[in-house]
């Protein structure tokens, strides 16, 4: 079975088990009760009953009963004192002991209070772990593969001339298409106005809900360097450090500049180099297709989570916005990605599909382009044709600066959210969210979730209160997969029309003409260990002496005992 398959099955299997066995499923009871960590508990379903300090800081009950009160409906909360619930309270705990059972009562606002199936939260707790072993794998050999592959690249295309040909065309194209899609963006967004859809009750709910995340995003954006900043900060000062942290920026600067001194070598000085990295860059790859053995599993495990945890109120209040987004990107998709393949670089949109399928499945999967980089670089040359020089050099770059859904998606989130709070952007201030956004997306980490940061920044630069972001966040982890889909569509693009501009006979190798060639494809891998042969003998490449072979064995029987 091709790997595509195996994805795409668990991602179904994942999608189906987490609509209807996740925390918000539909068939399990909701037996447990979500809320902010400074909601009051007291002692009965009365405003004036006193409060429980025990229940102070706790976030998660389970739900034993519920009584209407007026027109407010109380639910009864029971949950078992910590040890270190005892140590937070102090002596305002009393006569509590570690282990008891605490019940009271909390008003349903239907804001901030959420309910949930304990059951379908302890499926989710409880698989959640393979997903994030599969992730963890991946990510464990970006930095690696990044670095490695960028030096052989740069190495390998030797002129430097070359080298500064394929950047400028490369970072150009990076900067020209996310232009586009914002402009796809911003002008979907005028002409839908999806703000003017979301009611006030819908509103209220989702900004009680997600506030305290969106506190977190908005305190990351305000830390966030500027750009001045950000451009001095890609040259690293120890990039031994900037390894070890994952800064992709510092880590393709060092490695442009390391490969690019490498051909400035004598030769018989640099070869030896440049093989060992290359040497290593494999070694990578097959970690990758080691990792691709539980992608199935993974994957499953991590839409189990995501669709799990989104519930359907949500996903339908928001349901008009999150429909622009992806329209959004799949005009930009179809008129700006698919026209470069078409006239650019010479490849129908069919064989780039198909080509490429175990790379996008893996990127709407994982929601991370970082984590995509290894599958993206092994379809584009087994799969395509294109040469490992052109590979490792676009392929890291576009997993750092392009990100074309990013840019339209925080185009479109920036006009909704000022549409909900009533404000008219006028066309400078769009203009300026064009510039921000575009200026954002490039090294924004290509992780998930790193959008909302960036977009608390693209609101801020236009005067939209940054507690917006609450508003989206309900759907942002289902809208990443698709934006992070988009961006690497439009990595492997950007990498087929650098090849077709150098010269590469891009041509599509099928299924069946893959599976015949054992030096391409994941299928073809030679997954069996094997014994490293290592020299002992201190004489480098030359060949051990060949040990004498046995005579053979004369079982002809002497001339006396021929029979006559």
């Amino acid at each position: 079975m091709q790997l595509y398959t195996k994805i795409l099955i668990g991602m179904l299997v994942g999608a189906v088990f987490g609509a209807f066995l996740g925390p918000n499923s539909p068939v399990l009871p909701l037996d447990g009760v979500r809320a902010p960590a400074a909601s009051l508990v007291l002692e009965s379903a009365d405003p004036d009953a006193a409060p429980i300090p025990a229940s102070s800081g706790e976030s998660v009950f389970r739900l034993t009963g519920e009584t209407e009160v007026g027109d407010e409906t109380w639910l009864e909360l029971t949950w078992t004192v910590e040890p270190n619930d005892l140590l937070r309270l102090g002596d305002a705990a009393g006569d509590v002991r570690s282990g008891d059972e605490i019940t009271g009562w909390m008003v349903d606002d239907g804001m901030t209070v959420h309910r949930f199936s304990r059951t379908g939260q302890a499926l989710v707790n409880s698989t959640s772990w393979v997903g994030d072993i599969f992730l963890r794998m991946i990510k464990m050999v970006v930095v690696p593969l990044v670095f490695l592959s960028l030096l052989v690249g740069v190495a390998s295309l030797g002129d430097p001339r070359k080298l500064g040909r394929i950047g400028v065309r490369t970072v150009g194209f990076f900067f020209l298409t996310t232009s586009f899609a914002l402009v796809i963006g911003m002008t979907l967004a005028n002409v839908a106005k999806p703000g003017n859809v979301l009611n006030e009750d819908d509103r209220a709910r989702m900004l009680a809900s997600y506030q305290d995340a969106a506190g977190d995003r908005v305190a990351s954006a305000a830390e966030a360097p500027t750009l001045v900043d950000q451009l001095v900060s890609i040259v690293p000062t120890n990039p031994i450090a900037s390894l070890a942290g994952g800064e992709m920026l510092q880590v393709i600067f060092f490695a442009l500049m390391l490969g690019f001194a490498l051909t400035l070598m004598d030769e018989d000085k640099s070869k030896p180099v440049v093989e060992m990295a290359d040497r290593l860059n494999d070694a990578v790859i097959m970690i990758v297709l080691l990792a691709m053995e539980i992608a199935p599993f993974g994957v499953a495990a991590l839409l189990f989570e995501t669709v799990g945890s989104t519930g359907l109120s949500v996903l339908i209040a928001l349901l008009y916005y999150a429909g622009v987004v992806v329209v959004g990107l799949l005009l930009h998709v179809i008129l700006v990605y698919s026209t470069v393949l078409r006239v650019g670089a010479k490849v129908p949109i069919k064989d780039f599909v198909m080509a490429m399928r175990p790379a996008l499945l893996l990127a709407f999967s994982t929601s991370s382009s970082s984590a995509t980089l290894p599958v993206s670089k092994q379809c584009a040359e087994d799969y395509l044709n294109v040469s490992p020089p052109v590979t490792s050099f676009v392929l890291p770059l576009g997993a750092t600066i392009n990100m074309d859904g990013t840019a339209l998606y925080q185009g479109v989130a920036a006009l909704f959210i000022a549409q909900i709070y009533n404000m008219d952007l006028s066309m400078a201030d769009q203009a300026t969210v064009v510039l921000t956004a575009t200026l954002a997306s490039v090294g924004a980490a290509g992780v998930p979730g790193a959008g909302m940061v960036t977009l608390a920044m693209v609101l801020a630069s236009v005067g939209v209160p940054t507690t917006g972001v609450a508003l989206i966040l309900g759907v942002d982890r289902l809208l990443d997969m698709f934006r992070t889909t988009t961006n690497v569509f439009g990595d492997a693009t950007a990498t087929l029309l650098m090849a077709r501009l150098e010269g590469d006979p891009i041509e599509y190798r099928s299924a069946d003409v893959d599976r015949a060639d054992p030096k391409h494809g994941f299928e073809g891998r030679d997954m069996k260990p094997h014994a490293v042969p290592v020299d002992h003998t201190g004489l480098g490449d030359t060949p051990p002496p060949k040990a004498t072979p046995p005579a053979p064995l004369d079982d002809t029987p002497p001339n006396d005992e021929k029979p006559s």
